[in-house]
Protein backbone atom coordinates (compact mmCIF):
# COMPACT_ATOMS: atom_id res chain seq x y z
CA UNK A 1 0.00 0.00 0.00
CA UNK A 2 2.93 2.34 1.04
CA UNK A 3 4.58 1.28 -2.44
CA UNK A 4 1.87 2.04 -4.37
CA UNK A 5 1.31 5.41 -2.98
CA UNK A 6 5.17 6.32 -3.33
CA UNK A 7 4.61 4.83 -6.88
CA UNK A 8 1.47 7.67 -7.47
CA UNK A 9 3.52 10.15 -5.91
CA UNK A 10 6.28 9.65 -8.19
CA UNK A 11 4.45 9.13 -11.46
CA UNK A 12 2.56 12.98 -10.09
CA UNK A 13 6.01 14.41 -10.12
CA UNK A 14 7.14 13.24 -13.57
CA UNK A 15 4.19 14.75 -15.23
CA UNK A 16 4.39 17.66 -13.57
CA UNK A 17 7.89 17.99 -14.63
CA UNK A 18 7.54 17.22 -18.41
CA UNK A 19 5.10 20.19 -18.71
CA UNK A 20 7.62 22.06 -17.51
CA UNK A 21 10.30 20.81 -19.64
CA UNK A 22 8.61 20.40 -22.63
CA UNK A 23 6.61 23.71 -22.72
CA UNK A 24 4.04 24.07 -26.14
CA UNK A 25 5.30 26.34 -28.94
CA UNK A 26 2.60 29.20 -29.72
CA UNK A 27 1.92 28.20 -33.41
CA UNK A 28 2.84 31.47 -36.18
CA UNK A 29 0.43 33.54 -37.26
CA UNK A 30 0.58 32.16 -40.71
CA UNK A 31 0.19 28.30 -40.02
CA UNK A 32 -3.42 28.21 -40.53
CA UNK A 33 -3.07 29.97 -43.78
CA UNK A 34 0.01 27.70 -44.91
CA UNK A 35 -1.78 26.66 -47.94
CA UNK A 36 -3.09 29.89 -49.32
CA UNK A 37 0.67 31.20 -48.36
CA UNK A 38 2.27 28.51 -50.19
CA UNK A 39 -0.19 28.87 -53.23
CA UNK A 40 0.58 32.67 -53.49
CA UNK A 41 4.47 31.68 -53.24
CA UNK A 42 4.09 29.77 -56.16
CA UNK A 43 2.10 31.93 -58.27
CA UNK A 44 4.75 34.49 -57.80
CA UNK A 45 7.49 32.32 -58.62
CA UNK A 46 7.62 33.38 -62.31
CA UNK A 47 8.38 37.04 -60.97
CA UNK A 48 11.70 36.13 -59.83
CA UNK A 49 12.87 37.44 -63.30
CA UNK A 50 11.88 41.41 -62.75
CA UNK A 51 11.97 41.49 -66.79
CA UNK A 52 8.64 39.07 -66.22
CA UNK A 53 7.32 41.72 -63.60
CA UNK A 54 8.01 44.27 -65.93
CA UNK A 55 5.98 42.75 -69.12
CA UNK A 56 3.28 42.57 -67.07
CA UNK A 57 3.32 46.05 -65.50
CA UNK A 58 5.00 45.88 -62.14
CA UNK A 59 7.26 48.97 -62.81
CA UNK A 60 10.60 49.40 -60.53
CA UNK A 61 10.94 53.19 -58.17
CA UNK A 62 14.40 52.36 -58.37
CA UNK A 63 15.04 53.24 -54.63
CA UNK A 64 16.24 50.52 -52.36
CA UNK A 65 14.54 51.49 -49.28
CA UNK A 66 15.99 50.58 -45.61
CA UNK A 67 15.28 51.85 -41.78
CA UNK A 68 17.21 52.97 -39.35
CA UNK A 69 15.12 51.61 -36.72
CA UNK A 70 14.27 54.92 -35.06
CA UNK A 71 11.52 55.21 -32.62
CA UNK A 72 8.81 58.09 -32.99
CA UNK A 73 5.97 58.82 -31.14
CA UNK A 74 3.10 58.93 -33.29
CA UNK A 75 4.90 57.50 -36.35
CA UNK A 76 4.97 54.11 -37.74
CA UNK A 77 7.43 51.82 -36.24
CA UNK A 78 10.18 50.35 -38.48
CA UNK A 79 12.70 47.66 -37.15
CA UNK A 80 16.21 48.05 -38.26
CA UNK A 81 16.92 46.51 -41.29
CA UNK A 82 15.49 46.57 -44.96
CA UNK A 83 12.24 46.67 -47.58
CA UNK A 84 14.07 47.07 -50.82
CA UNK A 85 12.80 47.94 -54.60
CA UNK A 86 9.54 47.99 -54.69
CA UNK A 87 7.92 46.97 -58.17
CA UNK A 88 4.26 48.73 -58.33
CA UNK A 89 1.59 47.68 -60.33
CA UNK A 90 -1.12 50.55 -60.52
CA UNK A 91 -3.60 48.47 -62.74
CA UNK A 92 -4.21 46.10 -59.57
CA UNK A 93 -7.16 48.24 -57.38
CA UNK A 94 -9.65 47.88 -55.19
CA UNK A 95 -10.30 45.14 -52.45
CA UNK A 96 -6.89 43.34 -51.67
CA UNK A 97 -6.62 39.91 -53.46
CA UNK A 98 -4.40 37.89 -51.61
CA UNK A 99 -3.42 36.14 -54.86
CA UNK A 100 -2.60 39.51 -56.59
CA UNK A 101 -0.61 42.10 -54.20
CA UNK A 102 0.03 45.10 -56.14
CA UNK A 103 3.90 45.75 -55.16
CA UNK A 104 6.76 43.09 -55.32
CA UNK A 105 9.98 43.52 -53.66
CA UNK A 106 13.17 42.69 -54.69
CA UNK A 107 16.81 43.08 -52.62
CA UNK A 108 19.92 43.75 -54.98
CA UNK A 109 22.54 41.39 -54.68
CA UNK A 110 25.74 42.15 -56.65
CA UNK A 111 25.11 42.85 -59.94
CA UNK A 112 21.27 41.02 -59.41
CA UNK A 113 18.05 41.61 -58.02
CA UNK A 114 16.12 38.82 -56.22
CA UNK A 115 12.67 38.36 -55.34
CA UNK A 116 12.22 38.60 -51.52
CA UNK A 117 8.59 39.92 -50.73
CA UNK A 118 5.75 40.70 -51.81
CA UNK A 119 3.17 44.06 -50.83
CA UNK A 120 -0.64 44.72 -50.57
CA UNK A 121 -0.85 48.83 -50.58
CA UNK A 122 -4.65 50.03 -50.01
CA UNK A 123 -5.54 53.79 -50.02
CA UNK A 124 -7.58 55.22 -47.35
CA UNK A 125 -10.48 56.75 -48.95
CA UNK A 126 -14.14 57.77 -47.67
CA UNK A 127 -15.18 54.41 -49.16
CA UNK A 128 -12.99 52.34 -47.05
CA UNK A 129 -14.99 50.91 -44.24
CA UNK A 130 -12.81 48.79 -42.41
CA UNK A 131 -8.93 48.32 -41.46
CA UNK A 132 -8.25 45.71 -44.37
CA UNK A 133 -6.49 41.92 -43.56
CA UNK A 134 -5.07 38.99 -45.32
CA UNK A 135 -4.00 35.66 -43.65
CA UNK A 136 -5.29 36.72 -40.70
CA UNK A 137 -3.43 39.57 -40.47
CA UNK A 138 -4.41 43.43 -40.30
CA UNK A 139 -2.79 45.54 -42.33
CA UNK A 140 -0.51 48.25 -40.53
CA UNK A 141 -1.78 52.02 -40.81
CA UNK A 142 -2.73 54.01 -42.17
CA UNK A 143 -0.21 56.10 -43.07
CA UNK A 144 1.54 59.08 -45.15
CA UNK A 145 3.01 57.80 -47.77
CA UNK A 146 6.54 57.43 -47.89
CA UNK A 147 8.44 60.13 -48.99
CA UNK A 148 10.60 60.72 -51.58
CA UNK A 149 9.23 58.25 -53.38
CA UNK A 150 5.20 58.23 -52.31
CA UNK A 151 3.64 61.51 -51.56
CA UNK A 152 2.95 61.77 -48.09
CA UNK A 153 -0.27 62.72 -49.08
CA UNK A 154 -1.17 59.40 -50.60
CA UNK A 155 -2.53 57.78 -47.01
CA UNK A 156 -3.14 54.24 -46.75
CA UNK A 157 -2.66 50.75 -45.16
CA UNK A 158 -0.24 48.02 -46.59
CA UNK A 159 0.94 44.48 -45.60
CA UNK A 160 4.29 42.79 -46.64
CA UNK A 161 4.81 39.39 -46.64
CA UNK A 162 8.27 38.14 -46.93
CA UNK A 163 7.55 34.88 -48.80
CA UNK A 164 10.86 34.54 -50.58
CA UNK A 165 13.29 35.24 -47.67
CA UNK A 166 13.34 34.28 -43.65
CA UNK A 167 12.43 37.43 -41.82
CA UNK A 168 13.42 36.48 -37.69
CA UNK A 169 10.70 39.50 -36.99
CA UNK A 170 7.99 37.86 -38.77
CA UNK A 171 6.56 37.04 -42.20
CA UNK A 172 4.47 40.04 -42.07
CA UNK A 173 6.93 42.43 -40.22
CA UNK A 174 7.68 45.20 -42.55
CA UNK A 175 11.34 45.33 -42.79
CA UNK A 176 13.95 42.55 -42.80
CA UNK A 177 17.04 42.61 -40.85
CA UNK A 178 18.33 40.01 -43.01
CA UNK A 179 17.55 41.74 -45.75
CA UNK A 180 20.04 44.55 -47.55
CA UNK A 181 21.12 47.49 -49.48
CA UNK A 182 24.22 47.88 -49.19
CA UNK A 183 26.16 48.26 -52.36
CA UNK A 184 23.30 49.74 -53.97
CA UNK A 185 23.81 52.93 -56.03
CA UNK A 186 19.83 54.18 -54.78
CA UNK A 187 19.87 53.35 -51.46
CA UNK A 188 17.56 55.42 -49.66
CA UNK A 189 17.14 55.33 -45.82
CA UNK A 190 13.32 56.52 -44.78
CA UNK A 191 12.69 58.26 -42.09
CA UNK A 192 9.29 56.69 -40.03
CA UNK A 193 6.04 57.34 -41.44
CA UNK A 194 3.32 59.25 -39.97
CA UNK A 195 0.13 57.20 -38.53
CA UNK A 196 -2.86 58.78 -39.25
CA UNK A 197 -6.84 58.32 -37.99
CA UNK A 198 -8.80 55.91 -39.71
CA UNK A 199 -12.20 53.68 -39.60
Amino acid sequence: MRFAKSARCCLVAMLGLAFIVVPIAPAAPEEPYKTQIDALRKAMEKYKDYKVAVRDLYLSTVGCVHYSGEKMAGYMHYPKGAMGIHFVNLTIQGVPDPMKPNILIYEPVGKELRLVAVEWLVPLTEKTGKRPSLFGKPFDGPMEGHEPLIPKQYVHYDLHAWLFKDNPLGMFTPTNPNASCDGYDFALLEMPTKLMSGP
